[in-house]
């Protein structure tokens, strides 16, 4: 066999064969091998409709290594649930130590296998070793991450002595396959949990819904997977800023199977006993979390009735969430603001309406003071501006007749690029801005939007913050940061520690936060230049790739991108915000002035006098 590369001499790439009947889909890769000779590239397979459904077929009788090797792989993109047909090309002992949800690898395309130069056609063992470029992985709590490298894994095959038939021996945990096979396989499905700094908060206060995205296969019973996930807790990144409501060690009942929505959109979910005794209270948090799990898949799960031990414990429909959690999507802004061509605060009606821009009430609104930036809490009654130099932060509220005030942050920068930059506001009302100021760059945080404004930790963080965004939920923020000539989308976790003791520069007895684990949501962008949150767990972005023109794209907090169309093109951007409420058109202000995207429409032009359109929050 060589050390050549599979396939090579014969170019033409071996696709799979597939016969297609009733929405599935037999992949038939070893139909289509030669007899003899190296095996060829492992491509992925074609995109299919999303209905329909991929098996595997199983080794044939005498097949070559190439062949066990390239059906296997094959067998990995197939809708088979517990990948039965793939454990048929091991050796049994490899088929019980072989955990395939363990993690998975997402390649560029579908795998490269590379034949042992040392192996021999008559020999009773061979190796292959299995190429290619790494884009993502997915790991057992089934979340994403992009990922860069080369892969290589050894696949290690033997010849059994008493029937001669070829099975793998040795065999990487996982799964690994290429890009299109994985997009057609797994879908993003958001979990829900809760802030934990909203338990025990004031009474009649509701918690905060956080979103959790993670990779689920599509067409291998979503809903319970999504359930024995929720249940299984949030991954590791999410893990110190949320909790579950559901109490430790609970899992779905020994012995249930799939769970099925009835006819009237009603979903049974039998737990064992240690959710047995919760008060109606938390049982309809639990049901809470269930129902915003599982809201988007099919067939649509209308009520939830949880039970433990053979009892019923509680109930609950789609339209009782809101009484028992809040999320971002269900705060519906009234207004759109922005700043006009007399760098005064205006607004106007959130929506698709032609209504003229006014003026908001207070100081603001009034013109007293020249504005670049602005931002709107998100209950709408109070705003806080960014003087037109970038010096100063002022606070003040949306009323007639209220006045300015003193700064309640200034700036040292020596020129107005190197000052604050727009501020933004979390849902506990918080105000978070950045000092973009390069001889002490900060970001910062002002608990209600006033008092002495606390330096937020951001270990980690290599370069000046740009832009912040703070999620609706507000235990996430997306930062924009620069870095020589890269301009990088980074989301961060916010959390909230005991008093500080003033080390490291700390603020004596005040609460310290500190923004961890900075990650890349767009890791393919050389220069992002505006972005705002979209969704629970969706950004909207403008940027570049290295070499590429400027584009607008939706993107996931996990640096995966939506199964989405992207906004409409649109030229020279300068600032986009969305509404945590989907239903709500995306606004950008371009060369073209204000502009905004109604759903299934065109931009249309809302004003040519006016900058820096941002909804509340």
């Amino acid at each position: 066999m060589g050390g050549e590369r599979v396939g090579r001499g014969r170019r033409t790439p071996v696709r799979a064969v597939a016969y297609a009947a009733g929405g599935a889909v037999l992949l038939a890769g070893c139909a289509s091998m030669p007899d003899s000779g190296d095996l060829r590239d492992v491509e992925s397979t074609p995109r299919q409709d999303t209905q329909v459904r991929v098996f595997a077929m199983p080794p044939g009788e005498d097949a070559t290594p190439p062949q066990i090797v390239q059906g296997f792989l094959e067998a990995l993109t197939s809708d088979d649930p517990d990948y039965r047909t793939a454990r048929q090309y091991l050796t049994p002992k490899a088929a019980k130590t072989w955990q395939p949800e363990l993690s998975t690898t997402v390649l560029s395309d579908g795998p490269d296998a590379y034949a042992d130069p040392t192996g021999r056609e008559d020999a009773d063992s061979l190796t292959y070793t299995l190429t290619g470029t790494k884009v993502a992985t997915v790991d057992a709590r089934q979340a994403y991450a992009p990922a860069a490298g080369t892969y290589s894994k050894l696949v290690h095959l033997t010849k059994d002595t008493k029937n001669g038939q070829w099975r793998i021996d040795a065999v990487p945990q996982g799964v690994v396959m290429g890009r299109s096979d994985f997009q057609r396989n797994y879908m993003s499905v958001n979990k829900y949990y809760f802030a934990s700094d909203t338990e025990g908060a004031d009474a009649g206060a509701l918690p905060s819904a956080v979103a959790d995205p993670v990779y689920v296969r599509s067409h291998v019973d979503p809903t319970t997977r999504m359930v024995r996930s929720l249940l299984g807790g949030p991954t590791t990144w999410l893990d110190p800023v949320v909790r579950s409501s559901f109490p430790a060690g609970t899992a779905l009942r020994k012995g249930t199977g799939s769970l099925a929505v009835d006819d009237r959109g009603r979903l049974v979910v039998p737990l064992n006993d240690k959710a047995a005794g919760v008060d109606t209270d938390r049982c309809e948090e639990m049901a809470a979390q269930l129902l915003l799990t599982l809201r988007n898949l099919s067939p649509v799960v209308e009520e939830v009735e949880l039970r433990a031990d053979g009892e019923h414990l509680c109930s609950l429909t789609q339209d009782g969430v809101e009484t028992v959690a809040t999320r971002g999507a269900q705060h519906r802004p009234d207004h759109l603001y922005f700043v006009d061509d007399e760098h005064r605060l205006v607004r106007i009606a959130a929506g698709n309406g032609d209504d003229q821009p006014e003026p908001v009430p207070g100081a603001l609104g009034e013109g007293g003071k020249a504005l670049r930036s602005v931002a709107v809490a998100r209950d709408e009654r109070t705003a806080a501006g960014v003087g037109i130099d970038g010096t100063s932060l002022y606070v003040t509220s949306l009323v007639s007749g209220g006045s300015l005030g003193e700064p309640v942050l200034r700036s040292r920068g020596k020129t107005e690029k190197d000052r604050l930059t727009a501020p933004s506001w979390d849902a506990q009302g918080g105000l978070w801005v950045a000092d973009q100021n390069p001889e002490d760059p900060r970001l910062y945080l002002l608990e209600e939007g006033a008092g002495e404004p606390l330096p937020v930790r951001t270990p980690g963080l290599d370069g000046r913050v740009q832009e912040v965004r703070v999620a609706a939920d507000g235990v996430r923020i997306a930062l924009v940061v620069e870095k020589g000539d890269r301009r990088s989308l980074l989301i961060g976790r916010i959390e909230r520690s005991g008093a500080d003791r003033g080390t490291n520069g700390g603020t004596g007895g005040r609460t310290a936060v500190t923004v961890r684990e900075l990650r890349s949501a767009t890791p393919e962008l050389e220069q992002v230049t505006a972005m705002s949150w979209a969704g629970d767990s969706r950004l909207v972005v403008v940027g570049r790739e290295q070499g590429g023109v400027e584009q607008m794209k939706y993107v996931e907090v996990d640096g995966s991108t939506p199964d989405v169309p992207p906004p409409a093109a649109l030229t020279g951007v300068k600032d986009v915000t969305a509404s945590a409420d989907e239903q709500m058109p995306l606004v950008a202000y371009s060369v073209d002035g204000i502009v905004r995207l109604p759903s299934g429409a065109q931009w249309q032009k809302v004003t040519t006098k006016g900058t820096a359109p941002v909804y509340p929050g």
